[in-house]
C-alpha cells in the first residue's frame, strides 16, 4: 500500500497513476478538518490561483509537458479537458468543474481511499509501503517542521500572490474588445502528435483546440491610453499593501510577481509583462493601445473573469480603488480579491534523485511545490512520476525517470542536480532540455522549428522509456530500460517535422 500525503494536483496525481497500476493506495487530505488561509472547499485538487496551466500547443515546452502526461495516462489532464474553457493558445479550465472531477474520479476507483485528517509527521515509509508527500506549498506547521528535521535545514520559500476575479456583468463592454492575442483564438492550431509509427517517430498534425470561434477571440481586452496607464501606475505604486512592504528583500518567484512588485521595478514593466499590447489591435481605432489588461472566463458559465497576470498583495480596499481605474471596470464586483501566500519547498538538489526519492530514504519520495517545481503542471507531472515510481517500487520494481530529452525527464533532472546554493523552484523550459545535436540543429532553420524537432525528440524518447517499462513489468526485459537517445549520442530514426504551411503565432496568453 502507498500512502499519500496531501490531495493537491500532484497528490492526486500520484494516487491515480498508483492505482492504475494496482496497487492499493491511502489519500490523506486534511480539508476540511483543517483548511488554509487560500483554499475554499474540500475538493482535491482545487486551483487556488490562477484557472489556467498555460500554453498547450508544442512550440511551447509546459505544453510539450501536458502531451507526455496525456500519454501517461494523467488524471489532471483528462480532467482539464473535461472542464476546459476558452483560452486562446492556452489551456484554461472552469475550476470548479476540474476539482469535481478530480475529486470524483479518485473517489469511485476502487483501489484509493480518502482519508480527511491532519497528517502531523512523516509516516513511515518500506519498500512494501511507500509514502509520498504532496503537501504543496502550505503544508501544516506539525509537519512542516517534521519535514525540516528529515532535511536538516530551514525550509526554503518564496511569497506567491493570487488574482483577482470579477463579475462578468459588472465589467462595462462599451469600453472592453474581444480578442485573444494575433487572433490566436479558439479554435487555432494547436501542434499535437497523433500517430507515432513502429519506430517511435511522430508526426505532428494540426488539432482544433475547444471552444467556439465566433470570430471575436477568448479574452476581454480593457485598453489603456497612455494617461490612464500613467494614472494607474502612479495610484499602483502608492497603493497600500497587506503584508509586505520591503520589495527589495522579499522573494517572490520571478513567474507570478504581484503587479506592485513589477510597479516598482519602473514606469514600463507593467506594460512589458501582464499589460502588454501586443498581439492586439483595439477595432475601435484599428491600433494597439498603449496597454491593455486582459480578463480571462474563469468558468464554464462564462459569469466569473480573472484578471490575467494580475497577481497583487494589495489591501483588498486598495484593490477595489486601484483596480477601478482600468477603463471598462470602474463599476467592477469582486468575486475574489488578490492575495499572498509564503511557499514552502525543500532544496532539491541536496534532498531528491531524480526519481523524486529522497536520497537517505527512497522509500520516501517528494512531489508537488513542496519539492521544489513551481506551476500546476510541473506539480502535477512530479507527482505523475512519483506516483509511478512508487507503485514499482511496491512491486519490486525499480523506479526509474524518463530520458532527460523528455520535458518530465529535464524538469527532474533539474530538481536533482541543479547548483543548491542558488535553487530557486522552475517551471519547465525549453532550456532545461539538452539542446539537438548539431547535425539535427542544422536541418532546423528558425526557433519554432527548433522548438518543435525538440518536442518530436521528446515524445519518441518518452514512447521508448515507456515501453520499456512496461516490458519489465511484465517480465520481458530486465532492470537495464532501453536506452533513449541522448544529446550526445542519438540515433536518429525522427521524422522530419513538417511544418508546411501551418501559420503558427506567437506570444503566451495568461497562466500560472
Amino acid at each position: 500500500m502507498i500512502r499519500i500525503v496531501g490531495g493537491g494536483l500532484a497528490g492526486a496525481e500520484a494516487a491515480w497513476q498508483a492505482a492504475s497500476r494496482g496497487v492499493p493506495v491511502t489519500l490523506h487530505e486534511m480539508r476540511p478538518v483543517r483548511s488554509t488561509p487560500v483554499h475554499k472547499t474540500d475538493r482535491l485538487a482545487e486551483l487556488v490561483c490562477s484557472n489556467s496551466f498555460r500554453g498547450d500547443k508544442l512550440d511551447n515546452a509546459v505544453g510539450l509537458l501536458k502531451e507526455e502526461m496525456r500519454r501517461l495516462d494523467s488524471l489532471v489532464m483528462r480532467a482539464a479537458e473535461a472542464s476546459r474553457v476558452p483560452a486562446g493558445a492556452a489551456l484554461a479550465v472552469d475550476r470548479e468543474r476540474f476539482a469535481d472531477e478530480v475529486t470524483r474520479s479518485l473517489a469511485r476507483h476502487p483501489l484509493v481511499s480518502i482519508v480527511r485528517e491532519e497528517v502531523a509527521q512523516i509516516p513511515d515509509a518500506t519498500e512494501r509501503d511507500p509514502v509520498i508527500i504532496a503537501t504543496g506549498p502550505l503544508t501544516s506547521e506539525a509537519l512542516s517542521a517534521d519535514i525540516a528535521r528529515l532535511v536538516g535545514e530551514q525550509h526554503l520559500y518564496f511569497y506567491d500572490a493570487i488574482s483577482p476575479i470579477v463579475l462578468a456583468e459588472s465589467v462595462d463592454r462599451s469600453q472592453v474588445f474581444r480578442a485573444s492575442r494575433w487572433n490566436r483564438s479558439s479554435p487555432s492550431v494547436r501542434l499535437k502528435p497523433d500517430t507515432t509509427d513502429d519506430e517511435g517517430s511522430v508526426r505532428l498534425q494540426p488539432d482544433r483546440v475547444c471552444g467556439v470561434d465566433d470570430g471575436e477571440g477568448d479574452y476581454l481586452n480593457c485598453p489603456l491610453t497612455k494617461d490612464q496607464y500613467e494614472r494607474f501606475h502612479d495610484a499602483l505604486v502608492h497603493a497600500e499593501s497587506a503584508t509586505l512592504h520591503d520589495f527589495d528583500k522579499e522573494k517572490f518567484f520571478e513567474g507570478c510577481l504581484p503587479i506592485e512588485v513589477m510597479a516598482h521595478r519602473g514606469i514600463d514593466t507593467l506594460r512589458f509583462g501582464p499589460m502588454k499590447p501586443v498581439g492586439l489591435v483595439d477595432p475601435r481605432t484599428g491600433r494597439p493601445p498603449y496597454a491593455a489588461v486582459q480578463l480571462r472566463q474563469d468558468n464554464l458559465a462564462g459569469d466569473h473573469y480573472s484578471l490575467v497576470g494580475f497577481q497583487t498583495q494589495l489591501k483588498w480596499s486598495e484593490q477595489a480603488r486601484v483596480l477601478r481605474l482600468i477603463p471598462g471596470l470602474e463599476a467592477a464586483e469582486f468575486v475574489r480579491f488578490g492575495l499572498v501566500h509564503r511557499n514552502t519547498y525543500v532544496n532539491g538538489p541536496l534532498v531528491l534523485d531524480e526519481t523524486w526519492q529522497v536520497r537517505r530514504r527512497p522509500a520516501l519520495f517528494f512531489a508537488g511545490q513542496m519539492s521544489g517545481v513551481e506551476g500546476y503542471v510541473e506539480s502535477a507531472a512530479s507527482g505523475l512520476m512519483a506516483g509511478l515510481n512508487a507503485a514499482r517500487l511496491a512491486q519490486k520494481e525499480k523506479p526509474s525517470s524518463p530520458p532527460r530529452t523528455t520535458a518530465m525527464g529535464a524538469l527532474a533532472y533539474y530538481v536533482s542536480h541543479a547548483d543548491p546554493a542558488y535553487y530557486d523552484p522552475s517551471n519547465i523550459t525549453f532550456g532545461i532540455m539538452p539542446p539537438l545535436p548539431d547535425e539535427q540543429e542544422r536541418g532546423r532553420r528558425g526557433r519554432l522549428a527548433r522548438k518543435l524537432a525538440l518536442a518530436e525528440r521528446a515524445l519518441a524518447d518518452l514512447e521508448r522509456w515507456r515501453v520499456g517499462l512496461s516490458a519489465t513489468r511484465s517480465g520481458e526485459a530486465n532492470d537495464s530500460l532501453p536506452r533513449p537517445s541522448t544529446a550526445d549520442s542519438q540515433e536518429d530514426g525522427h521524422r522530419a517535422v513538417a511544418v508546411g504551411d501551418l501559420a503558427v503565432e506567437h506570444g503566451i496568453e495568461g497562466g500560472r
